[in-house]
């Protein structure tokens, strides 16, 4: 290790006290194995901040550091240079001008690429560092395919302009690669995948054909497009999906794999007879989501740790609640990633699987063959299971089923589809189990949702109006003199809609003897009052409003969201 070269860069983190020499040795050591730049190495290491980093080497080398996610260039600018070109140099224009340009580069002392990239402008560049997370998130929200997308559609639609146009045809050409629904397809899903959407949404109208992506949780239009291309799209979606193309007049379900920019993705489609012909909604699941883990998902310190201390119990049951998109799965999967041991035999039931976990025995239900949720769930009690996870509690049999593992010896998670905690034991009792089970299962009750973030890019200060500096008293109890708020204005790294990701809120209700009682003895307003003496603050609407107060999102989402449980 003592005869290692070590680098300038290496040598000025030292004397600057940002690592350590024994940091460096290491890091110099897994530089060999990788390949990589150590500068890169000790970030992934986590050794240094990379802004950190930035910021020494732009003084020490005298070059400016430019942070992007307060630096608002213009699109036309960004797009003076290919985005081939920005992502192979990672390199993002930020201003051009008649002489020269500036540059924002992840490595402005690559000086192999400031001379190819100043042939390619024909211009004098000055470089400044920038974050290379900024950079490449700048250069998805800034490359989009809108345009690109339009001029497919418009070709599909020249493609079917004849009455007699054999459809068939050309879906299955030998250039299929090359056919305009092909390529119309392949871009959507590459713009989808690029601003990060969860949803297509491809929707007949009467006149036109709208394109939609779920972006954070709400609808933004991507495209409208001439209707007589939806045909052509839906039935190539289908053959896609293995469904039959010759059925239109009934629901379809289906699932299909591509590779969209280096990423696996699983793409889960539903279609369903409309008036003016067949809507489309695509979820897309992206496959390489393999780091799952608990401490991203927002909870508070003092929740995650109870949290953990139940899903390590050998035995009882574990409900996460909330409507579909409240991140239920992912705080699942979370779970199941941390469970996930040699010594543990863990078994899921899901509809549909949604992510592959390596080690885990995951049951696809099949009600088209009789494999459903009890069927299964009877059987993989005989496979000597440690922990199961029933993807969601639909029926009376599934419940009672999962309760009595619950009660046998299995640590159970599962989901129900409830407002929030309270009311999740009457509506078990409503589904036909016996109240005794519900109470002697459940070990705790998790409630959660998810709240939009405040763009960093456009934050600015906030006055609440008068409706909500009244309903921020209300549910506070005091003045809101002393605090401060702030609200996106709308940039290009938010699509203009003030957010940008979002994160969990959660509140959890533990069972506890008095609680069991009154579950069992059918005393519901009992069982509520002391649920409410137990969550006190701790609640999804308080903890919404915690966002607003500690300025990572809006008064006005807090309150949305809020409004989305009675509690």
């Amino acid at each position: 290790m003592d005869n290692l070269k070590k680098s300038y860069l290496g040598d000025l983190l030292v004397k600057n006290q940002l690592i350590s020499p024994e940091q460096l040795q290491t890091a110099l050591l897994v530089q060999k194995k990788i390949g990589k730049k150590l500068g890169q190495t000790l970030i992934s290491l986590e050794f240094i901040d990379e802004v950190k980093l930035l910021d020494m080497l732009s003084k020490q080398l005298q070059i400016p550091f430019v942070d992007l996610s307060k630096f608002q260039p213009r699109q036309e600018v960004i797009k003076n240079l290919p985005e081939k070109i920005a992502r192979r140099f990672r390199v993002l224009l930020l201003e051009d001008n008649s002489s020269d340009v500036l540059l924002g580069m992840v490595d402005p002392t690559d000086l192999m690429g400031l001379d190819e990239l100043s042939r390619i402008l024909g211009k004098t560049i000055r470089p400044v560092f920038v974050e290379e997370k900024q950079l490449l998130n700048t250069i998805d929200q800034s490359y989009r395919r809108t345009d690109e997308i339009k001029v497919l559609a418009e070709q599909l639609r020249y493609e079917l302009r004849d009455n007699d146009a054999d459809l068939n045809v050309l879906l299955a050409s030998d250039k299929a690669a090359d056919a305009p629904v092909v390529k119309l397809l392949k871009s959507v899903f590459e713009d989808a995948v690029q601003v990060r959407a969860s949803d297509i949404h491809i929707e007949p109208q009467e006149h036109k054909l709208l394109i939609r992506f779920r972006i954070d949780g709400q609808l933004q239009l991507q495209t409208e497009a001439d209707l007589k291309i939806a045909s052509a799209l839906v039935q190539k979606l289908k053959l896609m999906a293995g469904l039959d193309i010759s059925e239109k007049r009934l629901p379809h379900d289906g699932r299909f794999h591509v590779k969209v920019r280096q990423q696996s993705v699983d793409i889960r489609i539903s279609t369903l007879p409309t008036v003016y012909g067949e809507s489309v909604v695509m979820r897309l699941l992206m496959q390489s989501m393999s780091g799952f883990s608990l401490e991203k998902l927002g909870m508070p310190h003092d929740m995650l740790a109870r949290y953990r201390h139940l899903i390590n119990r050998p035995n009882g049951m574990v409900l996460l609640t909330g409507p579909t998109g409240s991140g239920k799965s992912t705080t699942l999967y979370a779970s199941l990633s941390e469970l996930n041991k040699s010594t543990r035999k863990i078994i899921t039931v899901e509809d549909p699987v949604e992510y592959r976990l390596s080690g885990i025995n995951q049951v696809q239900v099949n009600e088209k063959i009789e494999l459903d949720f009890a069927r299964v769930l009877r059987s993989a009690l005989r496979q000597d299971p440690d922990i199961i996870f029933i993807g969601e509690m639909r029926d009376q049999e599934t419940a009672q089923i999962g309760m009595r593992a619950a009660m046998t010896g299995h640590l159970v998670l599962s989901t129900l589809h409830t407002n929030g905690t309270i009311s999740t034991p009457s509506r078990m009792v409503d589904m036909g189990v016996k109240p005794f089970m519900v109470g002697m299962s459940l070990l705790a009750i998790i409630a959660q949702r998810l709240v939009r973030l405040v763009c960093e890019s456009c934050a600015r200060p906030y006055f609440p109006n008068p409706f909500e500096e009244a309903w921020l008293k209300l549910e506070l109890g005091e003045p809101i003199a002393g605090y401060n708020f702030i609200a996106g204005k709308g940039c290009q790294h938010c699509h203009h809609t003030g957010y940008r990701g979002r994160v969990g809120i959660y509140e959890m209700l533990e069972m506890n003897n008095e609680l069991v009682e009154a579950i069992i003895h059918g005393e519901t307003q009992k069982f509520a009052d002391l649920a409410r003496q137990q969550l006190a603050k701790n609640t999804l609407r308080y903890n919404a409003i915690m966002l607003a107060i500690t300025r990572r999102t809006s008064v006005t989402e807090a309150m949305w969201v809020s409004n989305q449980f009675g509690q």
